[in-house]
């Protein structure tokens, strides 16, 4: 895959596994991904290389194969972000929460080469990073039209 993505664009999506799903019928790759672009790697001690990659954008995947190497394809469209109209009231403890959190945990906060806290699609995109949602509902809430289920749910767990 790496080999791929470096001989092109240097692009490939990632998706959640969906354990229910059979995997012969590529059924247990969950329908909604990042693309992907690396940007950067190097060879671990360990022998391995490490890859640093940075989403651009949520995608739907559609008629995924395998091809004989193993490697999954698939048609890729991408998906608008979901609308942004939040109230600053629903945003801002869980602005002000993670911002806490990457003050005590600067290593999170070095994934990112810059900190968008005033972006609250930015914001909720973190805290779905950081909890335990499992990814069956990851899916659900990036398959709405707009973030309030995500954001009133997220607001539940962190207050």
């Amino acid at each position: 895959m790496v080999k791929e993505a470096c001989g092109g664009s240097g692009r490939f999506v990632l998706c959640m596994l969906n354990s229910r799903g059979d995997q012969q019928k590529n059924e247990h790759i969950f329908p909604i991904g990042t693309l992907c672009r690396i940007v950067d790697f190097d060879l671990l001690e360990d022998g391995l290389l490490g890859i640093k990659v940075e989403g651009e954008y949520c995608v739907r995947v559609s008629e995924v194969t395998t091809e004989p190497d193993g490697l999954r394809v698939g048609v890729c469209d991408p998906i608008e972000d979901w609308n942004a109209e939040v109230e600053e009231g629903d945003i801002e403890p869980l602005r002000d929460k993670l911002q806490i959190i990457y003050d005590k945990y600067p290593e999170i906060a070095r994934l990112y080469p810059e900190l968008k806290f005033s972006e609250p699609l930015w914001v909720i995109y973190r805290w779905l990073e950081l909890l335990p949602v499992d990814a069956a509902n990851k899916q659900a809430f990036l398959n709405e039209h707009n973030c309030k289920k995500v954001l009133d749910y997220i607001n539940e767990l962190v207050r």
